[in-house]
């Protein structure tokens, strides 16, 4: 599918290797921004954010879809084979049948508020999805936070990514939840989230 030209200035690059990581810092700082919004609420820490980010480093398969305005990073997508990220995300795979080898795993995707609505998260699935079939895989899939809808810190007018995320021949696994710990702003002591898993054979 033929996306629409981005607006002048921005461009959205498939990155890996020694690119990926010259611009990891870019990404943790996107992430501890982006994140702190509902629904994840993250408070997040550049120190921590650097480990968590290692995943990235440490897999030949990774990938970063980074969208610049000009020079400056903007939003990120990140992608690493399922069986090169975190346990939490990868057991609860176990029973639907399709091996860790066939995944592509979708981390994150964040981008900043003015540059929403314009094209940038189709491109970001297109060249994670690209990626996936290069490296022979299947299937992609990705998490994302579920929230009740009773939640003090729930916006009255939050829309849900589902649309999109349907549009984009996704679909939730039906009870397959991972399980991860963060801190929450306000609050003093991490508390554990589940994540519902949606993916897309390819």
């Amino acid at each position: 599918m033929t996306r629409p030209d981005l607006p002048l200035g921005l461009t959205v690059r498939a990155l890996t290797g020694a690119a990926l990581e010259d611009a990891l810092d870019g990404v943790a700082a996107l992430r501890i921004a982006v994140f702190r919004d509902w629904p994840y609420l993250y408070d997040g820490t550049l120190e921590y954010e650097r480990d968590y980010l290692q995943t990235y480093r440490d897999s030949p398969g990774a990938l970063l879809v980074g969208a610049f305005d000009g020079d400056r990073l903007v939003g990120a997508s990140t992608s690493t084979p399922m069986e090169d990220h975190a346990d939490e995300f990868a057991a609860p795979l176990a029973g639907i049948g399709v091996p860790p080898e066939a995944i592509l795993y979708g981390a994150e995707s964040v981008l900043l508020p003015p540059y929403r609505g314009v094209g940038i998260g189709h491109r970001f699935f297109d060249l994670r999805e690209n990626h996936a079939r290069s490296l022979g895989r299947s299937n992609v899939a990705f998490c994302s936070v579920i929230r009740p809808d009773t939640h003090r810190a729930r916006p009255a007018t939050y829309r849900t990514n589902d649309a999109f995320w349907q549009g984009r021949g996704y679909a939730p696994l039906p009870g397959v939840i991972a399980a991860f710990s963060w801190l929450d702003v306000g609050d003093t002591a991490e508390t554990t989230k589940p994540l519902q898993f949606w993916m897309r054979a390819l």
